[in-house]
């Protein structure tokens, strides 16, 4: 019993040093991005830093989440490690921009299969209550990391140099490992093991396409240009064949059975629906910030941090809470509390004050924690451990494909809202302007049809706005600012509206119980 609960213990701290550092990952190199790009060139690139991270991340997860069953939780997690310290390793040693973005995906394949692996290991080794305890937690240390990490990559930019945000993964990587290696036991399949390769090849192929599909539309390419559409088709092809191979093999990477569980359904249904608003819509109040309220990009940062931090509380709270509210209850108060949130936020206007705009993100953050350990310990609950890893991986990857959604549904509200208000509010203005102007109207009448947030990005450039004479721009800059806050207050209302809809999913789930800890339990051995 004693070695047993050290043992715990110790699995638990590699779980939470594994969370930290793979979570830091992704905020601390936005701060390091212009040392890269002054080093390294490849300006035109640099977006692709975060694109193929996203893109290899995104496509693994489920993909680890099966082998995890099938091979065992220590080997899949332990290679995860290993794969994501190789990549940080040579993201470090990259001499150009190409060979950095390359290591970046290979960094992501590890990210992709560490994300999953530490909820499915808390399913393996808690009951209900507990999993919601710990869950919150991991929940909150994620949320931390969104608040450190921009200050701990300054540092380490500041201090060192940029290839340092890359090797810090190593020694913190690899006391990770060997910990998990310790306290993690194998796992010994009984007969031979049938991986669906086919299906994985099928799945990434296809979740890729639609993701640079996603990504690059409406932005990089018109939506109806051949590049787009062409993406699009593979996606439709390569997914297409996906259902069908899934639905023959024997140990498929998603197994469609799970879509005949009413409950598996709706909770991947509100997982992808709650991450299509918040993801969408936060990504945002900086934009606002920046723009309207004329603030710096890192003290539009700090409007984030009440949001974390209040996120990061109910996180932890509410594990504890959901035994005697119930589910079901603490889920749909989560989400209307979200909702309230999108709502304070639509109805920012030009006089809206940073404290204002931070207090509305504080009531999204405690919906947020509210409402995101749930829908993992739901599908917990609901399914047998020899399936904790395929429903675990499920859930956070259709929360992940949902946030990309939002990103590009919300971001497509804001380009259609802007040009129609721009060739409203601007267009007159510009037609009044002497003919010295014409060249400067006629570009930003074809960025009012094409790229209305590319307007908007003057608001954000001094060196821009000092080569606009200030007769036109005192004019200019106040019918930007009025346009940027209308189309938001579309773009808030959206994201609510893709929150509530969600909320109202949560009344057809059936009665969800969070099993209570059994004394027994507790002498288990650690799950494989």
């Amino acid at each position: 019993m004693e070695e047993q609960m050290k043992n715990r213990g110790l699995l638990i701290a590699g779980l939470l040093v594994a969370m930290l550092f793979a979570a830091l990952d992704g905020t601390i190199v936005g701060t390091a991005m212009p040392r890269i790009v002054g080093e390294l060139g490849g300006l035109g690139v640099m977006t692709w830093l975060t694109t193929a991270y996203m893109l290899s991340s995104t496509t693994v997860v489920p993909i680890a989440g099966k082998l995890a069953d099938l091979l065992g939780r220590k080997s899949v997690y332990v290679t995860g490690l290993i794969i994501f310290m190789v990549g940080s390793m040579l993201c470090g040693m990259a001499e150009t921009m190409n060979q950095l973005i390359f290591f970046r995906a290979l960094q992501g394949i590890g990210g992709g299969i560490m994300m999953p692996m530490a909820m499915i290991i808390i399913g393996d080794i808690f009951t209900g209550q507990q999993r919601a305890k710990w869950q919150g937690v991991f929940g909150a240390i994620y949320g931390l990391s969104s608040i450190v990490g921009p200050q701990i990559g300054g540092w380490i930019v500041d201090s060192l140099n940029w290839r340092w945000v890359f090797y810090i993964n190593l020694p913190v990587g690899i006391i990770a490992t060997i910990l998990i290696s310790i306290a993690l036991k194998s796992f010994k399949a009984s007969g031979p093991v049938k991986i669906d390769i086919w299906g994985m090849f099928t799945m990434i192929a296809g979740v890729v396409s639609l993701l640079l599909g996603l990504t690059f539309g409406g932005k990089d390419y018109p939506w109806g240009s051949w590049q787009i559409l062409s993406l699009f088709g593979l996606a439709i092809v390569f997914l297409t064949s996906f259902l069908v191979i899934e639905s023959r093999v024997s140990e498929p990477i998603l197994p469609l059975r799970l879509f005949q569980s009413k409950t598996f359904s709706l909770l991947s249904g509100i997982g992808f629906l709650m991450s299509v608003g918040m993801f969408g819509a936060i990504m945002f109040v900086p934009l606002f910030m920046q723009g309207v309220i004329g603030i710096s990009a890192s003290e539009s940062g700090t409007v984030m941090i009440p949001m974390m931090l209040s996120m990061m509380l109910t996180s932890i709270f509410g594990g504890r809470l959901v035994h005697k509210l119930g589910l079901r209850t603490q889920m749909l108060i989560g989400m209307l509390t979200m909702s309230a949130g999108f709502w304070l936020l639509s109805g920012m206007s030009l006089d809206t004050t940073k404290l204002s705009a931070m207090c509305y993100m504080v009531v999204l953050g405690l919906g947020m924690g509210l409402v995101m350990p749930l829908t993992t310990i739901a599908l917990q609950e609901s399914f047998p451990k020899s399936e904790l890893g395929v429903v675990t991986s499920s859930s956070q990857f259709f929360r992940q494909i949902g946030g990309t959604f939002g990103m590009t549904i919300l971001g497509a509200v804001m380009n259609v809202q802007s040009s129609g208000l721009l060739q409203t509010k601007l267009v007159p203005f510009l037609e009044k302007l002497p003919a010295q102007s014409h060249e400067m109207v006629q570009q930003m009448e074809g960025m009012i049809a094409t790229n209305p947030q590319g307007l908007y990005s003057m608001m954000y450039s001094p060196e821009t706005l000092a080569q606009i004479p200030a007769a036109i721009g005192d004019t200019l800059l106040p019918i930007l600012k009025s346009s940027m806050v209308d189309s938001l207050h579309y773009v808030f209302l959206y994201g609510m509206l893709f929150v509530l809809i969600g909320a109202v999913l949560t009344f057809f789930l059936g009665k969800i119980t969070i099993s209570k800890p059994v004394k027994d339990e507790e002498d288990k051995d650690v799950a494989a």
